[in-house]
């Protein structure tokens, strides 16, 4: 087999990501410059800002990723880019050099969906086992996909409010702690009791697959107001706790529901918040309940990467998906079939 070498580049939010992959599956580099620092102080992420560290950070950062892969322009064989959905700013820095860089160096262009990136987060780790339900948990999304083969997509269920990484860092801002909030409560509920706070689950309507995390945050709201204003003190790792077991309750059910409903064998969970400790616990103790294989990416390849986009633009490149080089960012991209 030749050997393919994919650049990646991915700025959809606050991280600037190169990468080259090779043949699809093995990472050259990974390099990733995070923003956090910069968008600690106001409590989430500053789009302006993200696109003006974006065009600073995105020349070093593709250069150190083919240093540390060892290779040269010309032993490139695509480049492949996020299109979106991100913020339009910062998804326009990292497209706008892919394209230069395809034109000058002659290489294809790939345009490659952010979801995407992140359920090919698992052919990086994982060899493909199709069909394949998806769970994509993140701060913009929470989707559950049916694949039958590669590029081949079909929502089951999609959030209708808040995703659940979007809840989750709202929650923190509520309860005081820094952001990213997802990570932080993750280390409260550590310390805390599950179900210290009755919270509800948001199942919808019977067969539905979609989720909805807006009351379950309002009900997290309205605890700590409540708190407040009989002079009460809150025990943060109890709320934490309560609240992520919440999250996490409805993300497994639905999941094992969409992948009995479909006959797979395998899901893979992606996303952000598939980080997440607990989620990953009870997925491991559900799988040996329902006799399913339960996949998630590495850690480091759960939140934003440039790998996750090079891989799976390296599997549209080999179907023939070229784009041109009017491609342009689409902040709300949705995830179609190819």
């Amino acid at each position: 087999m030749a050997r393919i070498l994919t650049l990646g580049i991915e700025t959809s939010c606050d991280e600037t990501s190169a990468a080259v992959i090779e043949n699809g599956r093995i990472i050259r580099s990974n390099i990733i410059a995070s923003q956090i620092p910069v968008h600690r102080r106001f409590g989430g992420v500053v789009p302006e800002i993200a696109s003006r560290q974006h065009v600073e950070a995105i020349i070093p950062v593709v250069e150190e990723a083919l240093q540390q892969a060892e290779v040269n322009w010309t032993d490139l064989g695509a480049v492949a880019v996020t299109q979106g959905p991100g913020l339009v700013g910062a998804l326009l820095v990292g497209l706008s050099y892919a394209k230069g860089l395809s034109y000058s160096l002659g290489l294809p262009l790939v345009g490659v969906h952010h979801l995407e990136g992140h359920i090919y987060a698992n052919f990086l780790a994982h060899e493909a086992a199709f069909p394949i339900l998806c769970l994509v948990v993140s701060g913009g999304h929470t989707d559950l996909i049916y694949m039958r083969e590669h590029g081949q997509y079909e929502i089951m269920g999609r959030t209708r409010d808040d995703a659940a990484g979007e809840a989750f860092d709202k929650v923190a801002r509520v309860l005081g702690l820094p952001y990213p909030g997802g990570p932080e409560i993750d280390r409260q509920a550590k310390l805390g009791q599950l179900d210290a706070y009755a919270f509800p689950r948001a199942h919808l309507e019977e067969g539905s697959f979609d989720f909805s995390f807006s009351g379950l945050k309002s009900a997290v709201l309205n605890t700590v107001n409540q708190h407040n204003m009989r002079a009460e003190q809150l025990h943060i790792p109890n709320l934490a706790a309560s609240f992520q077991t919440a999250v996490v309750d409805v993300l497994v059910d639905k999941a094992f529901a969409a992948a009995k409903l479909r006959g797979v064998r395998s899901i893979y969970v992606a996303g952000g918040v598939s980080a997440n400790s607990e989620l990953r616990q009870r997925f491991a103790e559900d799988a040996k309940q329902h006799d399913l294989v339960v996949n998630f990416p590495p850690i480091e390849l759960c939140t934003d990467n440039a790998a996750m986009i090079a891989c799976a633009g390296h599997y549209r490149f080999l179907a023939g998906k070229v784009a041109p080089l009017d491609l342009n960012a689409i902040p709300s991209l949705p995830l179609t079939s190819w």
